[in-house]
């Protein structure tokens, strides 16, 4: 594995250009603040230099929240979002910190979706990043790689993304969400009955109770 010198690049940094996206971000973003020793366990444990856009929003935060916490991005953990990127992966999408992945969790919602990067597990769309919504339980290529999709949560129409999945006075529910929470609904997304989410009842349950359900779900699901 390659050291933390080896992955910091001092000469073009990609946070330079993550920085020129917050600069255009049309959608409502929180930057979480590092802790520097975690900031660099994470990049060490992910093997991405800081050159890279992933890298930089791992070494240079602790996460970022997009539209009051929506939409979270993962880097290297911090209070609001208490999960560093390699440290959710861990157990889910690689066995231990060096193995090559089947792909890689690089983000997620409010709701339970799971954003992924694929390494060949997910899809045959190799370097793309690929949904997991909870009204199909399939994966679903997005068609992007990681630095356009970080791009597209800053600038992009999210709500479009999101339409169906938005509920009256949303706004509010969300932010009684930690960044280690999302909402479970019943009937689930992915029924029939669970087609209108003004007709769903929600509540707020730990997202490693909700990737556990949503992965087993998806398995079974046909």
């Amino acid at each position: 594995m390659k050291t933390l010198e080896d992955l910091i690049h001092l000469e073009e940094p990609g946070w330079e250009l993550v920085t020129e996206w917050l600069n255009e971000a049309q959608n409502e973003y929180e930057i979480l603040p590092k802790d520097e020793k975690r900031a660099e366990k994470e990049l060490v444990n992910t093997q991405v230099t800081t050159r890279s856009s992933m890298g930089a929003v791992i070494y240079e935060t602790g996460g970022i929240l997009i539209d009051n916490g929506w939409l979270r991005i993962l880097g290297s953990g911090s209070k609001k979002l208490d999960r560093g990127l390699a440290e959710w992966n861990k157990g889910k999408t690689f066995e231990n910190y060096g193995d090559q992945p089947s792909h890689f969790l690089i983000a997620d919602d409010v709701i339970g979706g799971y954003f992924a990067l694929n390494a060949g597990g997910i899809g045959s769309e190799i370097g793309k990043v690929y949904y997991l919504p909870q009204d199909t339980l399939e994966w679903e290529c997005l068609d992007t790689n990681y630095f356009e999709f970080l791009y597209w949560a800053l600038v992009g129409d999210i709500n479009t993304f999101y339409e169906i999945f938005r509920w009256k006075n949303w706004q509010d529910d969300v932010k009684k969400a930690s960044g280690n929470q999302v909402y479970s609904f019943v009937p689930f997304l992915w029924t029939k009955e669970g087609k209108d989410i003004e007709k769903t009842a929600r509540k707020l349950v730990p997202i490693e109770e909700n990737y556990n359900l949503t992965i087993g779900s998806a398995k079974l699901a046909p």
